[in-house]
């Protein structure tokens, strides 16, 4: 089994500002060995490394990271991709085989810089180097991102945390609308992660979450969904085997082979580890 999205940090109270006092609970540093006893407890054989600072430092940190512990198996790094000598860069960290892709928190942006001509024109130039992109933005982004996306065709992406739906206020009509649509375009994948993120930390429901999961599955299918976690973000909430007890739950219904699929073989197609 696979975690297709964790973060490490080494906090730091400036940099990482998004880290509010309400989060306490991960206002610490979080590296490879601290995932080593809730990943054997799981068997969970490893991770995929996601960027949280937006430097071409970051990827070295990570990559760092993976020279000392087995359990990162790519990389999601991040890099500027309006830049003018962006292809001279790609083709640098192109060395480095554990990056398997990128993303740029989106979420943090507006509609026109996600529809931005430069932005797109560097998504167009990640086929090449066989990049994946993440996709990360809340759901009130949504209709921007598809618009995005359509005009990258052949692109690998994956939708981070389900596009972060509404899960608080229960309000999920709209999201689930534009999930139908960005699910229509087949190379976008979805992650099945970050959502207790998006619900109230202390009180939320089983019933909530399933009915997101219903939603991502009905459009995605078993084929485009990748079992993540967002650990350490996660542990606001809950413990990790916490939510990976939640989805295995959920995941009952499907076969054997969809299971391994959602768990695993995606996550192997889709970073080509």
């Amino acid at each position: 089994m696979i975690d297709t999205h964790v973060h490490f940090w080494n906090y730091d109270a400036v940099r990482d500002s998004w880290i509010t006092e309400e989060m306490q609970a991960i206002r610490k540093d979080f590296a490879p060995k601290d995932l080593i006893q809730p990943f054997s407890d799981l068997k969970i054989e490893g991770c995929i490394a996601v960027q949280a600072n937006q430097s071409e430092a970051e990827n070295h940190f990570l990559l760092s990271l993976a020279e000392q512990s087995e359990l990162i198996k790519g990389i999601v790094g991040w890099i500027d991709l309006r830049i003018l000598d962006l292809e001279e860069r790609l083709h640098y960290w192109s060395a480095f085989k554990l990056i398997k892709g990128w993303r740029h928190v989106l979420q943090a942006e507006n509609d026109e810089f996600i529809l931005n001509p430069e932005f797109i024109a560097g998504l167009q130039k990640l086929k090449q180097f066989n990049y994946t992109y993440d996709l990360l933005v809340y759901h009130s982004q949504l209709p921007s991102l598809i618009k995005m996306v359509d005009q990258v065709p052949n692109q690998a992406f994956v939708l981070d945390h389900c596009g972060k739906p509404n899960i608080k206020s229960g309000e999920i009509q709209e999201w689930a609308a534009n999930i139908k649509t960005l699910a229509q375009n087949p190379n976008v994948h979805c992650k099945l992660s970050g959502l207790l993120a998006e619900a109230d930390w202390a009180k939320w429901t089983e019933n909530e979450m399933f009915k997101i999961f219903d939603v991502i599955f009905e459009n995605f299918g078993t084929e485009r969904v990748l079992y993540g976690s967002d650990w350490p973000v996660m542990l606001i909430s809950r413990p990790y085997a916490d939510w990976f007890y939640l989805v295995n739950k959920y995941a009952a219904q499907f076969t054997t082979e969809e299971r391994t699929s959602v768990f695993s073989g995606n996550a192997k197609r889709f970073y080509q580890l």
